[in-house]
């Protein structure tokens, strides 16, 4: 199993005919990830890497069956693409797109929410699940199929956790990312639940940023799991007020902070740790065999 994607999935690209829209489509393609269709208005019947193109996701959905959408499109068209998607029928959005305005990304939190509609970001790398699906920014060259499930908001910390579990050939489950933004659809919580359903899944690996509330709405589900949950957050340095690199990642209040985000995590039942060098070797404790 996984979580969110799999090899069952039918996945569409809103914005197929871009530059960065191509691109996803050439590697997805070349990866045998389940994309069935791309979407661009005014591009009907053309083909990207002999993937057909459709004028509008509803015909995708009827006539590829499509399911998941991943968003590659300019930010102030965004909001007209997943209310699209989501009367269509889609059930999971991948928003890639940065500077997606807060009042835009409110508005599609909610109108998701009411509908059922699972959304990663805006500003997601995405998710994947190796040898499965591959909705994301993160290379299938670099990914192997194991047993640790990832939730992150940093991309660029997710690469280096998932190097780690390469070298140690533990390989992963699925990752998600969930954006980095301060307004974001599913939050860790809902990951870390998904996850602990999931059999293939054995731990979970939790990266959190400054900013937000996310870690203490997580706190009581973990302190309720029985999968060990490994957690690192982003930032302990960080100055008050100084924003980093993320829109979500500044720090607003004391209890927005890595300390206190590391405290609550703590008294939760999670092994947190400050460096990724600590968490190799929290995982090497874990897993003996390694």
């Amino acid at each position: 199993m996984s979580i969110l994607v799999n090899e069952n999935s039918k996945i569409i690209i809103q914005g197929i005919t871009g530059k960065v829209g191509r691109s996803f489509c050439e590697r997805m393609v070349k990866f045998n990830s389940p994309l069935v269709a791309g979407v661009t208005p005014g591009k009907g019947g053309e083909f990207v890497n002999h993937v057909p193109v459709y004028d509008c996701v509803d015909e995708a959905v009827k006539k590829k069956n499509a399911d998941t959408s991943f968003i590659t499109i300019p930010a102030m068209m965004v909001k007209q693409a997943v209310f699209e998607a989501i009367d269509a029928g889609i059930k999971l959005i991948v928003i890639y797109t940065e500077g997606v305005t807060k009042q835009d990304s409110l508005d599609i939190v909610q109108y998701a929410k009411l509908k059922d509609v699972m959304v990663l970001g805006p500003n997601s790398a995405g998710v994947v699940s190796p040898s499965q699906a591959n909705v994301s920014d993160l290379h299938d060259s670099i990914l192997e199929k194991g047993k640790i499930g990832i939730v992150s908001r940093s991309g660029t910390l997710t690469y280096e956790v998932i190097e780690i579990l390469k070298e140690m050939r533990l390989g992963v489950s699925t990752v998600v990312c969930i954006g980095g933004d301060p307004i974001v659809g599913l939050q860790h919580v809902d990951v870390l639940e998904l996850f602990e359903k999931d059999p293939e899944t054995e731990s979970i690996i939790y990266i959190g940023e400054i900013g937000g509330r996310d870690e203490y709405e997580s706190a009581p589900i973990i302190k309720s799991m029985k999968k060990e949950v490994f957690a690192l957050i982003a930032g302990v340095y960080a100055p008050d007020g100084k924003r980093m690199g993320h829109a979500g990642a500044i720090i607003q209040s004391e209890s927005e902070t890595a300390k206190e985000k590391q405290k609550v995590l703590k008294n939760s039942g999670a092994k947190v740790v400050h460096v990724l060098t600590e968490l190799k070797n929290e995982l090497k404790d874990h897993y003996l065999f390694v």
